[in-house]
């Protein structure tokens, strides 16, 4: 088996899956190793996502590891078959890999979910918005650095999935750059929440009790639920979050952040009047 220098999110994911279901039957990595005929150093990387495997092997593993939820196998076997080379990989070695997976993770995704209270998501920031974001990056980027991220961004927005995003008033008002962006970046978000796939609403300022004011995240739907993934903005890039329990909670925190938030068609009305205002 050919070893991989960096393994993709997607890759990693595959391995976390089939080491939690080892770990649920109570089996180590030599006793798992032994089942595919394999030893211990070549189960790791599979569980790391450092070495590829096959539909034979999942579906193996699968069995002795008791599963017998046949949508979650078929899942992971399309995980360790599938040899798509999407458009971001005309990026790699380019840009910081966090930027790759998150493409990928969109491209697969079912849905995606976001709460957003200071900036305008990624997936539907004008081309100066994602300019006036990257150009506040420190340290500076060169120019080439700063416009093959916008380029990037701009490639990512090809939204085909259902998508809402709930956003604070103050990702709203907040100008990364001059009056002029701004309003093209709200006249992009009214024109974008027309579409049918796409949904978004508002929390004012004017919201009693939202005491969740820093719970920004994106919520990526996998194939099943168990799949779902989790991303958390970090210092030095993004955290892919994954756990059960806490992918149940994300999902009822934003549920409840949404419940509470402006209906569609008024918060149209909410970015259009801000529009104006610029």
């Amino acid at each position: 088996m050919v070893q991989r220098r960096e393994p993709t999110a997607r890759q990693r994911r595959l391995g976390i899956e089939l080491r939690r279901l080892r770990e649920a039957a109570g089996l180590t990595h030599v006793e798992a190793a032994a089942l595919l005929g394999a030893n211990r150093v070549q189960m790791s990387h599979i569980e790391t996502g450092l070495v590829g495997v096959s539909e034979e092997r999942v579906r193996r593993l699968a069995s002795h590891f008791a599963c017998t939820d046949g949508e979650f196998i078929d899942a992971l076997v399309t995980m360790a078959t599938d040899r798509t080379r999407g458009w971001w990989e005309e990026y790699r070695g380019r840009l910081p890999t966090s930027f790759l997976d998150i493409s990928e993770l969109n491209h697969h995704a079912s849905f995606r979910n976001d709460v957003a209270i200071l900036y305008v998501p990624g997936l539907l920031q004008t081309e100066d918005y994602a300019r006036a974001v990257f150009s506040g990056r420190v340290p500076e980027l060169t120019h080439d650095e700063l416009e093959l991220r916008v380029r990037h961004r701009m490639a990512c927005q090809d939204i085909t999935i259902p998508y809402e995003l709930v956003i604070h008033e103050s990702a709203l008002r907040i100008r990364v750059s001059d009056r002029a962006a701004s309003r093209a970046q709200l006249t992009k978000l009214i024109d974008l929440s027309e579409a049918d796939n796409i949904t978004v609403r508002v929390i004012p300022f004017d919201l009693d009790g939202f005491a969740r004011a820093a719970s920004t995240m994106t919520y990526v739907g996998g194939p099943v639920p168990k799949l779902d993934t989790v991303v958390r903005d970090v210092p030095h890039g993004s955290a892919f979050i994954d756990s059960e329990a806490q992918l149940s909670a994300f999902r009822t925190r934003f549920r409840t952040v949404e419940a509470v938030s402006l209906d569609p068609e008024r918060s149209r009305d909410f970015i259009n009047r801000l529009a104006k205002e610029l």
